[in-house]
């Protein structure tokens, strides 16, 4: 199981997609020139968050199953 500092980090990295998630979804449903311009941006973003957010998680499980 995942502890210590390494759990925190896990958490930070899920919250940080979140933010960008509703940041998203916010300017979707609000529209207008916002969304024009920054749609694009905030999804790379997303997925850039998600990707990070992975490789934390994986990197996390990969270090408690090594018994580190």
């Amino acid at each position: 199981m995942v502890q210590g500092p390494l759990l925190y980090v896990i958490g930070i990295a899920c919250l940080a997609v979140l933010v960008v998630l509703l940041i998203g979804v916010g300017g979707f449903a609000k529209g207008g020139e916002f969304n024009k311009k920054y749609a694009n941006k905030i999804m790379r973003l997303r997925i850039l968050m998600q990707f990070i957010a992975v490789i934390v998680i994986v990197g996390g499980i990969w270090l408690a199953k090594q018994g580190g």
